[in-house]
C-alpha cells in the first residue's frame, strides 16, 4: 500500500516527539523513506523529512541516501530542486565524499535553477569538509562522464578562489595541487588552461619555489623532450598554450631557459612551415612574440652560442640587403624589399637579450664577412626606420585625447613604438664592440611607470603563504582581428609595405583537441 500524506505526517510526529528514544522508531523512519514512491506531494515531504532524522538511523544511512537520490532524479524539477537543496544535510563523516561525488554528477543538469542549486550545495559542503568535497569532485573529473568532468573543472576554476582562507587551508591547497597533477596527465587544451587557472591561484604556490613547481607542470605538458612537428596543428597548439601559461610565471628567479632553448632549436628553424591552429592567426608573429617575452628571463643556457647563431641567422632573414644600384644611381630591381617591422622587433629584442650572456658573439663568433653583411643590413633597415618614424610623427603630431583613440591612430602609435624599439636596439648593435645596455618595452606590452619599476617586489618567501601580492595567470583576452595600416607614400613606402599589428591575446578554440587522447569513460551514474 502506497504511503500517503497522512502517513508521512503521522510518522513525522512520532519521530519528532520521540526525542532521546528516536532510534527506537526505525519503522516510522522507514515509512518516511517509502514516501519517495508516492505522488508529487508525498515526494516533496519525503525530501524534507528524510534528512531531518538521517543522523539518528545509521543502519539506514545507505537506504536514506539512495531514497534522496531517487528524488534528485525525479521527472518533476521542483522535486529535484528540493531534494538537491537538502543533500548537504547528509554530508557528515564518511558520507561527505559520496555526497560531493553525487552533487558533482548532478552538475550535468541543463536546468539553470537546478544547476545553481547544485553549485550552492557544493559550496555549502566545502565549508564542512573542503578536502572531502574535493575528493568527490576530483573522483568525477578523473572517472566521470565528459560533461560532468567539464563542468567540475569549470566549477573549480571559478569557485575555489571565492572560498575563504579558513576553508582553503595549506593542507587543502596541497591536496588540490596533487590531484590536479593527476588530472593533467590526460587533458584537452581547454581543460589545461582552466586547471592552470585553478593552481596558479593557490596561496601555497605563490613563493618562488611554488612558481617553479607550476613551471615544471607546464613543461611536462609541453613535452619539450620531443621534436616539434611544424605540420601538426595540434602540436603547435600545445606549444602555444603551454608557453602562454608559463609566461606569467617567469621572473629573475624562475627561468624560461627550457622554453627559450626549445624555441631556438625546434621552432625558429621551422618558422616558415608552422601550421596555425587558428585560421586568422599569424603564427610566425605569435611565436616570435612569445620568444621575445620569454627571453629576458632566460638563465644559463647550455648551448648558448649555437642558439644565438640560430637566432642571428633568423634575424638576417628578416633584414634584407639594400637593392643593387645601376650606373645611373637607380635601383636595378623594380621593387625594394619589404621591411617587416613586427617580426624584426621580436627577433632583434630576443637576440639583444641573449646577446647579453655572450657579448663577444658578434666580434669573436661571427666571421668578418658575415659581420660586414650584418651591418649593411642594419644600416639599410635603420634608414627605412628613420623615414617611417618621421612619417609617423608627422601623422600623429598635435593629436591628443579622442583623436588618438581612432583605430588608425592607435595602429600608428603602436607602429611608432615598434620602430623606436628597433631603432634603439640597432644603435646598440652598431657600437664597436656591440653594446647590450639599452632597455626597451616591447610594443604590445604596457609601459611600466617609473615608480612601479623602482619599487621592490616582495618575493614569495617575504610574503609567506598568505601574502597578498600574487603573480597569477590572468584570464586570456579575446584575440582581435588583425588591423592593417598602409604607410604614407614616399621613397621607402614600397620597402615598408603593409604594416600589420596584431594584439596578442588568448587562444580562441575549444575544439576539444586533446593534449592526450582521453579514453572513453564509463557512462551512466555511479552513485
Amino acid at each position: 500500500m502506497a504511503v500517503t500524506i497522512e502517513d508521512l505526517y503521522r510518522n513525522y510526529g512520532i519521530l519528532a516527539d520521540a526525542k532521546e528514544n528516536l532510534s527506537q522508531h526505525k519503522d516510522a523512519y522507514q515509512v518516511i523513506l517509502d514516501g519517495v514512491k508516492g505522488g508529487a506531494k508525498e515526494k516533496r515531504l519525503a525530501a524534507q523529512f528524510i534528512p531531518k532524522f538521517f543522523s539518528s538511523f545509521p543502519e539506514l544511512a545507505d537506504a536514506a541516501i539512495n531514497a534522496q537520490l531517487d528524488l534528485c532524479e525525479d521527472e518533476d524539477v521542483s522535486i529535484r530542486r528540493q531534494a538537491i537543496k537538502e543533500l548537504p544535510r547528509f554530508a557528515t563523516g564518511e558520507n561527505i565524499f559520496r555526497v560531493a561525488d553525487i552533487l558533482t554528477q548532478l552538475l550535468q543538469t541543463d536546468d539553470t535553477a537546478e544547476f545553481n542549486q547544485v553549485n550552492a550545495a557544493l559550496l555549502s559542503i566545502f565549508k564542512m569538509d573542503a578536502k572531502g568535497t574535493l575528493g568527490g569532485l576530483f573522483s568525477q573529473i578523473l572517472q566521470g562522464e565528459d560533461i560532468v568532468r567539464e563542468r567540475a573543472i569549470k566549477f573549480l576554476s571559478t569557485k575555489l578562489k571565492t572560498l575563504p582562507e579558513d576553508v582553503m587551508s595549506k593542507e587543502v591547497e596541497e591536496f588540490v595541487f596533487a590531484e590536479t597533477k593527476k588530472v593533467m596527465e590526460d587533458v584537452t587544451g581547454e581543460e589545461f588552461v582552466l586547471l592552470m587557472r585553478v593552481v596558479s591561484g593557490l596561496r601555497v604556490l605563490q613563493s618562488v619555489n611554488g612558481r617553479q613547481q607550476l613551471v615544471e607542470l607546464v613543461v611536462d605538458q609541453a613535452d619539450l623532450e620531443q621534436a616539434l612537428n611544424p605540420a601538426d596543428p595540434d602540436a603547435v597548439d600545445r606549444l602555444l598554450q603551454c608557453t602562454r601559461q608559463a609566461l606569467p610565471l617567469f621572473s629573475k628567479n624562475v627561468h624560461s631557459t627550457r622554453f627559450v632553448t626549445y624555441f631556438c632549436e625546434h621552432v625558429l628553424p621551422n618558422l616558415s612551415t608552422l601550421t596555425s591552429p587558428v585560421a586568422e592567426l599569424d603564427i610566425q608573429l605569435e611565436v616570435l612574440k612569445l620568444l621575445a617575452e620569454m627571453s629576458p628571463f632566460c638563465g644559463d643556457m647550455e648551448k648558448l652560442e649555437a642558439n644565438l647563431n640560430i637566432l642571428f641567422t633568423k634575424l638576417l632573414e628578416f633584414m634584407p640587403l639594400p637593392p643593387e644600384e645601376v650606373e645611373n644611381g637607380e635601383n636595378s630591381s623594380s621593387e625594394e624589399p619589404k621591411l617587416q617591422f613586427s617580426y624584426v622587433e621580436c627577433l632583434i629584442f630576443s637576440f639583444h637579450q641573449l646577446g647579453k650572456k655572450l657579448p663577444d658573439f658578434l666580434v669573436d663568433k661571427v666571421d668578418a664577412e658575415h659581420l660586414k653583411d650584418f651591418k649593411i643590413r642594419l644600416q639599410y633597415f635603420a634608414r627605412g626606420l628613420q623615414v617611417y618614424i618621421r612619417q609617423l610623427r608627422v601623422a600623429l603630431q598635435g593629436k591628443t585625447g579622442d583623436a588618438l583613440k581612432t583605430e588608425e591612430n592607435k595602429i600608428k602609435v603602436v607602429a611608432l613604438k615598434i620602430t623606436n624599439n628597433i631603432n634603439v636596439l640597432i644603435k646598440d648593435l652598431f657600437h664597436n664592440p656591440p653594446s647590450f645596455k639599452s632597455t626597451v618595452t616591447l610594443s604590445w606590452k604596457p609601459v611600466q611607470k617609473p615608480e612601479a619599476v623602482a619599487a621592490k617586489r616582495p618575493s614569495g618567501e617575504e610574503m609567506g603563504s598568505g601574502g597578498s601580492t600574487k603573480k597569477q595567470i590572468a584570464p586570456l583576452p579575446r584575440r582581435d582581428a588583425r588591423q592593417i595600416y598602409n604607410p604614407p607614400s614616399g621613397k621607402y613606402s614600397a620597402s615598408i609595405g603593409n604594416f600589420t599589428y596584431e594584439q596578442r591575446g588568448g587562444f580562441r578554440g575549444g575544439r576539444g583537441r586533446g593534449f592526450g587522447a582521453r579514453g572513453s569513460r564509463s557512462r551512466g551514474r555511479v552513485y
